[in-house]
């Protein structure tokens, strides 16, 4: 079977959910991409066959995560809320919060511990909602990332290297590969080690996050909470190798280019990316027939007949082991 050839298609057991929280930041005015975000938000656009949030989101499942905070503007919270619903239709449980003005990436935190969605002591995983990751094997990458937190402590990033990384935060690595400094769009990079936007964080973000100086540009920045980390010795980075791909959606062509590789690679090897019911069918977060059944309601479009497929041969296959 064609979807048996990507991670999120992958057989077997699902592995244990992480006892984190995700958090997917979806707020900001999206002005790189005006007009095209001026009436709607820039994670509601579509990426090809879906929403830009669906790849987010199904970053977070993947790395077993089930209980999720939406945050993005007061404007557009209604519009999510109809999309994506409480989540339980893939076995997730969704909450939604605003951000009012966008203060900054490390704000997601303090937003997520004043709504209650973050309590004392809880780690939290943070994704950009304009952020894609595919690539063979991501989910192994995510759970055992996860893993590391649940057992050490302190944070994971996640590096992917760049042809320009003086427009990103920029991890620079000793010579055993350890984690040294963390450079801001720097003039001139000393690597080409982009930091993206996934973020593993164990219980101390909250509190670390609560310490920070907004930035002379007047916002909370990620990168000060990981060097925050990093100065405690409990950062570390996992390079995402060549294997993986790792988009940025925020301009138009960027956007143009992502709906691209989705279509390219999704023609030729005959699967669907970030398709939440199948990612949380194979996570055991929802049965093959809960999956079924939300395929035969969605109607005739090419996602809806994905599902059902695999869905099916899901099935099939079952009945074909306990015969």
């Amino acid at each position: 079977m064609s979807a048996g050839r990507t991670d999120e298609g992958r057989r077997g057991p699902p592995p244990i959910v992480w006892p984190v929280k995700g958090i997917v930041l979806a707020g900001g005015s999206g002005t790189r991409l005006h007009p095209l975000t001026r009436s709607v938000s820039k994670q509601l656009l579509p990426v090809y066959d879906k929403p830009m949030i669906y790849y987010p989101v199904s970053v977070l499942m993947l790395a077993g995560i089930r209980d999720i905070l939406v945050i993005t503007t007061p404007h557009d919270r209604p519009q999510f809320e109809q999309l994506l619903g409480d989540g339980s239709q893939w076995g997730l449980q969704l909450s939604y919060a605003v951000q009012p003005s966008p203060d900054g990436l490390a704000q997601a935190f303090l937003i997520g511990a004043d709504v209650g969605f973050l309590a004392e002591g809880d780690g939290a995983a943070l994704v950009l909602g304009d952020n894609i990751f595919f690539g063979h094997g991501i989910g192994g990458t995510l759970g055992e990332a996860a893993d590391e937190v649940v057992r050490s402590g302190g944070c994971t990033l996640f590096g992917y290297r760049v042809s320009d990384p003086e427009r990103y935060g920029v991890a620079v690595l000793d010579a055993e590969g350890a984690l040294v400094d963390i450079e801001e769009k720097p003039a001139e990079p000393r690597s080409d080690l982009a930091v993206t936007g996934l973020y593993f964080y164990d219980g101390d973000v909250v509190e670390l996050a609560r310490t920070l100086v907004p930035s002379p540009r007047g916002e909370l920045e990620i990168t000060d909470l990981n060097r925050a980390y990093l100065e405690r010795g409990r950062a570390r980075l996992v390079d995402l190798g060549r294997g993986t791909a790792w988009l940025d959606t925020g301009t138009q062509d960027a956007l143009l280019e992502a709906a691209h590789f989705v279509q390219v690679l999704q023609h030729r090897q005959g699967i669907t990316i970030a398709c939440l019911e199948e990612v949380a069918m194979r996570r055991g977060f929802i049965s093959p027939a809960d999956a079924l059944r939300i395929g035969e309601e969605m109607g005739k479009s090419n996602y809806a007949q994905y599902l059902r497929r695999t869905a099916q041969q899901f099935l099939d296959d079952s009945a074909a082991v306990t015969t």
